[in-house]
């Protein structure tokens, strides 16, 4: 497979999150390319979840994604990103089995309880996979957090199409901050989990923090290394 491709992935991600490079030294030397690696594939799934307009190209990325997942137990990749993530023995069965409910989540959830539900398959199988990748043990609440950090990047990317729609009156215009601001309701400093993802979950409060606020994020190299040390220790 050629380097090229791998490295477009990654980057692609790293642009998103320019404050990984403040962060990474806070992850494991052996994780730091499998997390960045993990989290470009997660990267590529919120972005089918959060799709508009036309939702058939990426309902038939997420089979295909279905498809990849599974023939990973086998060791026979044909994505880029297999390149770093196959050789690890996680449930990719499980993870491929919580896609089809990518589609569904796409829809304007009813109210916070329906949005929770229609993404909580995905995140716990998201968790489940994390434990294997970081070497770490199953906690309780990592599947909560990873559940709070795939709405907050809903919210990011789909903008209103990702507030509930018990959210949207009487000011559908401040629906977002409102729906940011429940979200942070319940977000700790640390949340549960693997460190890499205690760490991206610390850098995605703080833009949901800016969200639910209405003001830009203040992401400078002091802030975010304050952010990553509190979220990284334990």
């Amino acid at each position: 497979m050629n380097s090229s491709a791998l490295d477009s992935f990654l980057d692609k991600w790293r642009a998103r999150w320019p404050e990984w490079s403040v962060a990474e030294p806070f992850v494991a030397p052996e994780h730091r390319a499998r997390a960045v690696a993990w989290f470009s594939l997660l990267q590529e799934l919120d972005d089918m979840l959060n799709t508009s307009g036309d939702p058939l190209p990426a309902d038939a990325k997420l089979a295909w994604w279905g498809e990849e997942l599974r023939s990973w137990a086998g060791q026979r990749s044909r994505h880029p990103l297999g390149r770093v993530l196959e050789p690890i023995r996680a449930p990719w069965a499980v993870l491929a089995d919580a896609l089809p409910s990518l589609v569904e989540a796409r829809a304007v959830a009813v109210d916070a309880a329906a949005a929770q539900r229609a993404l909580t398959a995905f995140a716990e199988a998201v968790a489940a996979v994390e434990v294997v990748l970081f070497e770490d043990r199953p906690r309780a609440g990592a599947g909560q957090a990873v559940l709070q950090q795939t709405l907050a990047q809903r919210l990011y990317d789909a903008g209103v199409t990702g507030v509930p729609r018990s959210l949207l009156e009487p000011d559908a215009a401040a629906a977002p901050r409102r729906w940011a601001g429940e979200l942070l309701r319940d977000w700790k400093l640390r949340v549960a989990g693997p460190r890499p993802r205690r760490i991206w979950a610390a850098l995605a409060r703080a833009r949901l923090q800016s969200q639910a606020s209405g003001k830009p994020i203040e992401a400078t190299p002091v802030r975010t290394l304050l952010r990553v040390w509190w979220a990284a220790r334990g």
